[in-house]
C-alpha cells in the first residue's frame, strides 16, 4: 500500500480563496492585530507569513513588534488597548513569550470575542461544553483536512497522540463532536504503539521527530502529522516516520505542506468569523 497524500497547501488555498471572496462583499475590512515580543527567529517567519496571508484576503492587518525587555504589565496594556479598539476584530499574541512574561495571564487578558487563537479559557470551556465559538487554529485545520480527505468520521476510532492545551485536548474534543470514538495517548500511556495501531484516524502532535514508526500504523488508517521538527542536517520532519507510515496508511499528510498551511488559513477563518459576530 502507498498512502495517498493529503495536500494541506491545496486545501488551505481553497479556504483562503473562499475567505477572500466573502471579505470582498463586506462593507468593512476585518481587523487583525498580531503582537510579537522579542526576536525569536521562528516567530518572526511565522508572523510575516500570517501578515502576508491576511493582507492577501483583504484584511486590515498589522503586527505590533515589542522589544524583548517589554514587561508583562506593558504587554497587558497593549492587549487592553486592542480589546477596546473597535477596528480590531482579532488579536493574536505570538507564542512563545519571553520567560519573564506569564503566557497564561496574557492569553486570559485577550477579549474572548477577539481571541482568534482560541486559547482563552472561556473559548476552551465553550469547546469542551460542545458549544464552540473560536476554536484553536491547528485542530480546526486538521478537521478541514480530514473532511477534504474523505475520511469517514462518525463512529471511527481516533487516537490523538499528545495532550497539550493548544492541539491535543481541543483536537480530541473536535473529533468527539464529529462522533468519533476518541483515545488521547501521551507520554505516560503504557503502550503507545498498541494504542496507535487501533486508530482508523491518527493525529500525532508530540513534537518528537519521527517518533511514530510505520509498524504503529494500522493498514488503511488516515494519518495527520501535526509535528514539525528540524533535524541536525537541516531537514524538516514530522512526528511520524513518513516513508514507513506511507506503506501502511491509506492517506497521510506530508511535512512540510500538510497541517502547517492550514493553521494560518484557519486563523483567517477565525478572524472573519469574529468580525461577523462582533459586527452583526
Amino acid at each position: 500500500m502507498t498512502a495517498r497524500l493529503i495536500d494541506g497547501k491545496a486545501v488551505a488555498a481553497e479556504l483562503r480563496r473562499g475567505i477572500a471572496a466573502r471579505v470582498s462583499t463586506l462593507p468593512f475590512r476585518p481587523g487583525l492585530r498580531v503582537v510579537r515580543v522579542g526576536e525569536d527567529p521562528a516567530s518572526g517567519v511565522y508572523v510575516r507569513n500570517k501578515d502576508k496571508a491576511a493582507q492577501e484576503v483583504g484584511f486590515d492587518s498589522a503586527t505590533l513588534h515589542l522589544p524583548q525587555a517589554t514587561t508583562e504589565a506593558e504587554l497587558l496594556a497593549v492587549v487592553g488597548r486592542l480589546n477596546g479598539d473597535p477596528a480590531v476584530d482579532g488579536i493574536l499574541v505570538q507564542l512563545p513569550l519571553p520567560a519573564h512574561i506569564a503566557a497564561d495571564r496574557v492569553i486570559a487578558a485577550v477579549a474572548p470575542e477577539k481571541d482568534v487563537d482560541g486559547f482563552h479559557p472561556l473559548n476552551a470551556g465553550l469547546l469542551a461544553a460542545g458549544q464552540p465559538r473560536l476554536v484553536p487554529c491547528t485542530p480546526k485545520g486538521v478537521m478541514h483536512l480530514l473532511r477534504a480527505s474523505g475520511a469517514v468520521l462518525a463512529g471511527a476510532r481516533a487516537v490523538v497522540l499528545g495532550r497539550s492545551q493548544i492541539v491535543g485536548r481541543p483536537m480530541a474534543q473536535l473529533l468527539l463532536a464529529a462522533d468519533c470514538t476518541v483515545t488521547v495517548a501521551h507520554s505516560r500511556t503504557r503502550d503507545l504503539a498498541a494504542e496507535c495501531r487501533r486508530a482508523e484516524i491518527l493525529v500525532a502532535a508530540v513534537g518528537r521527530p519521527e517518533m511514530v514508526r510505520g509498524d504503529w500504523i494500522a493498514d488503511g488508517a488516515t494519518v495527520i502529522d501535526v509535528g514539525i521538527n528540524r533535524l541536525a542536517d537541516g531537514r524538516l520532519v514530522g512526528d511520524v516516520a513518513f516513508e514507513e507510515a506511507s506503506a501502511h496508511a491509506e492517506a497521510i499528510t506530508p511535512v512540510p505542506g500538510g497541517v502547517g498551511p492550514m493553521t494560518i488559513a484557519c486563523l483567517l477563518e477565525n478572524t472573519l468569523e469574529a468580525a461577523m459576530a462582533r459586527r452583526g
